[in-house]
């Protein structure tokens, strides 16, 4: 056996070795071949992609530094504007003493500070400085000297004393826009823009002519004064192309060659060629993908016969790195919680007693109510501390600090478990006691803490004695929501400060009348609205600047009360807000004011939104649908919203704006400059229109600082693209001095006081007598 054995190995080994030799040239050889050949055709046709991908990113990133420059000079120029074609500033330069303070506020710190002007410069009729401003400060006008040269060629194109193809930044005199302009100016304006080298910094530089606003007489004699501007384009211009553009290191460079790798956009003058350029490291998404594919694409050619265990290997690789990965994952998840955790905290607590705050109480306090039933008793205490001020007084706001601290331990050491103690601000403190059974036990802990607070405290190592008054409302014996019993609790604790401090008092309907009233308007309002009877709209007109031509009507409700006369919405809205009714309410006022719109299509129909409304869900889809059904255009529809909507800034009221605006209606920002709204909330909320409030107006001609906030306002509204409507005229001189600021539409008495439908074409008839006269 042995020996056969022994025979018979090499025979097989021959065979197997031919077998082999057959399988290897018969298929492992052409599959090789082929899988070569294939690997071959993918890697060179891997890195023809990845050339173009890095040259299209390369290209993509060109784009955007050209946009980015192009940006910064339509920018600039469209800043000039607001100044430049503006009455004020020409008639201070026509006169023999300008108030160059007033040139500082309006002009030069304005510019500098609100557009980042680096250098702005006016220059007279014959092109000598009068005046200057560098990084918000003004300089002698002799400065212009150190940028002259960068600033006359343009100085010569707007003068016309040069003619030149204007770029696609610039309004040039008696020349067409350029085919690919970009100018974001008004027609009127004229002006040189390009690019230029001072200092050896490169610069966005504009000179535009001061000239005054259309349909207004020219003032001045001679060659219009010039505004030069300035801002230069290297370290903060560079940065901002880094951080938006994501241009990484982008840089300025004088000159040619550039260091490896960078790509670079020229920055080219009409009058001097190319200043410099605009260097960047690019992006190279396409050879990033084939330095990260290369190895494992070479790995695989040379090792076809061991790729499982590549495979095997790579496999394993991927799920250690996978692992690691996760791990780290859960890690930053922790920390994320953790973050989340203290952010949340620091947001619902004082940081100072560590006590929850306002709004944790609120939001405690609103489930607390909702989720209670009749027979469960609640009480919302207030606590105001006596004589804290001389606290303050004595030991400094250190001392009453240490004071509010240790209050806050004795509050906390009073209540239950199932309680809540919150410091609402300053000395003021704010308690949920919950699942009580009788007014005597809440009697019994708001004893214990006017007992409590009275014992003296050791503050600073002095001897305080303090009180506290407390006002109680208990629900339901006091019937509404969260805010209408703490509004009852505070005068249930100014009764007790009245009656001599340091006790309590629980809240009873005769301290305030205005519980029963607000009772009585809630259910005849609900009676009203149900019924339709008593609600009327009324409509005022709203006109152009010179009032003569009828361009839209305000809805504003009234309610004749069966009982109390007529009513302004003042009375009513507020309950009906509270009570929710205000929902109805507006369905109802939007269905009149589309009716009026339906009759008239040549007129817009502004109506007034509570925020209580705008902040409801599913509002914006309820106002397109009732105005589809009462057959009436989204565009003729103007919705009016207070500022205090916008301070929100929330994904709801974001969303709703979004939605309103797609499908047509106009949004109006009602009772501007009252409220604390702020540029960032019209560059984030987009509106159509201003609505200068009533109080500025009545100012006109009483008191200065009202015709600033007007001229401000109009201002801002123009600069922002919108139409900006004055309120509350009442006199020839208020519609004579708001045309002439800039205002587009009016609204007031001198026109017609709010009438109703019928009357609506008496007022087109007035308007047209007007325009008539």
């Amino acid at each position: 056996m042995r020996r056969e054995i022994v025979f018979s190995v090499p025979y097989r080994s021959t065979e197997q070795s031919r077998r082999l030799g057959r399988f290897v040239l018969a298929v492992l050889l052409p599959v090789l071949v082929v899988a070569l050949g294939l690997a071959a055709a993918a890697g060179i046709a891997l890195r023809t992609a990845a050339r173009q991908a890095d040259e299209v990113s390369a290209a993509r990133q060109t784009h955007e530094a050209a946009l980015a420059v192009g940006d910064a000079l339509d920018g600039l120029a469209q800043s000039q504007m607001g100044v430049a074609i503006w009455n004020p500033l020409v008639q201070q330069l026509v006169k023999e003493r300008p108030d160059w303070r007033w040139i500082d506020t309006n002009v030069g710190e304005w510019l500098n500070f609100d557009f980042d002007h680096d250098a702005d410069f006016i220059l007279g009729a014959n092109d000598t400085p009068i005046y200057g401003m560098l990084n918000g400060k003004r300089v002698a006008p002799s400065r212009f000297l150190d940028v002259s040269h960068a600033a006359m060629p343009l100085i010569d194109a707007v003068r016309g004393r040069i003619r030149r193809a204007p770029n696609p930044h610039e309004r040039l005199p008696g020349q067409q826009l350029n085919p690919r302009t970009t100018v974001r100016t008004a027609p009127r304006a004229i002006h040189a823009t390009d690019v230029a080298l001072v200092g050896g910094r490169p610069v966005a530089i504009s000179v535009m002519a001061i000239i005054p606003e259309e349909g207004t007489a020219r003032m001045t004699r001679g060659a219009d004064p010039l505004l030069v501007s300035m801002r230069y384009l290297d370290a903060k211009f560079m940065g901002h192309l880094g951080k938006v553009q994501v241009l990484r290191n982008a840089h300025f460079v004088r000159s040619l060659p550039l260091a490896p790798g960078e790509r670079a956009y020229a920055l080219a003058s009409a009058s001097a060629g190319e200043v410099g350029f605009v260097a960047w490291q690019p992006d190279r998404p396409g050879g990033q993908v084939w330095a990260a594919m290369a190895p494992s694409a070479g790995l695989a050619l040379a090792g076809l016969l061991i790729a499982l265990t590549i495979l095997i290997f790579s496999v394993g690789k991927l799920m250690r790195r996978d692992a690691q990965s996760l791990k780290q994952l859960g890690d930053a998840h922790l920390q994320l919680k953790v973050r989340e955790a203290q952010a949340h905290h620091l947001a619902f607590h004082d940081t100072l007693t560590g006590l929850p705050n306002r709004a944790f109480f609120n939001a405690l306090t609103d489930q607390a109510v909702a989720a209670s039933i009749d027979d469960e008793i609640l009480a919302i205490l207030l606590l105001d501390l006596d004589r804290f001020k001389q606290v303050n007084d004595t030991l400094g706001h250190l001392g009453g600090d240490v004071l509010i601290q240790q209050v806050a331990n004795r509050l906390q050491a009073v209540i239950g478990p199932d309680d809540l103690v919150a410091r609402l601000g300053g000395d003021e403190f704010a308690v949920l006691l919950c699942d009580l059974s009788s007014i005597e036990a809440i009697e019994k802990v708001a004893a214990a803490m006017v007992a409590s607070v009275r014992e003296p405290f050791d503050v600073l190592g002095t001897k305080v004695f303090v009180g506290a008054s407390i006002g109680i409302a208990c629900h339901p014996a006091c019937r509404g929501d969260r805010s209408e019993l703490m509004r009852m609790a505070d005068i249930a604790m100014y009764r007790t400060k009245a009656e001599g401090r340091d006790g309590f008092r629980f809240f009873s309907e005769d301290m305030d009348e205005s519980v029963r009233f607000r009772r009585e308007i809630e259910r005849d309002l609900r009676e009203a609205i149900a019924s339709e009877r008593g609600l009327i709209v009324h409509y005022q007109p709203q006109v152009d600047a010179a009032g003569t031509e009828l361009v839209g009507v305000e809805a504003l409700l009234r309610w004749d009360h069966p009982t109390r006369g007529r009513l302004g919405p003042q009375t009513f809205v507020p309950i009906a807000e509270e009570t929710g009714l205000i929902h109805e309410l507006g369905r109802w006022v939007l269905r009149e004011a589309c009716a009026v719109a339906r009759t008239r299509p040549d007129l817009s129909v502004a109506v007034n939104l509570s925020p209580v409304q705008f902040r409801s869900r599913g509002f914006a889809e309820e106002a397109v649908r009732i105005v589809t059904e009462a057959g009436a255009k989204p565009r003729q529809i103007e919705l009016e919203v207070t500022e205090s909507v916008l301070l929100d800034s929330d994904d709801l009221v974001r969303d709703a704006l979004s939605n309103l605006r797609r499908a047509g209606f106009r949004i109006a920002l009602d009772d501007f400059g009252t409220g604390y709204s702020s540029l960032s909330h019209l560059r984030e909320f987009e509106v159509d229109k201003l609505k200068i409030d009533r109080s500025f107006t009545s100012g006109i001609g009483e008191a200065n600082d009202a015709v600033a906030i007007i001229d401000a306002v109009v201002r801002l509204g123009h600069a922002f693209g919108l139409v900006v409507t004055a309120e509350g005229v009442e006199t020839e001189e208020q519609r004579a001095f708001l045309q002439a600021a800039g205002c587009n539409e009016l609204q007031g008495f001198l026109f017609s006081a709010a009438v109703p439908e019928s009357r609506i074409g008496e007022a087109v008839q007035t308007t047209k007598r007007r325009r008539a006269a």
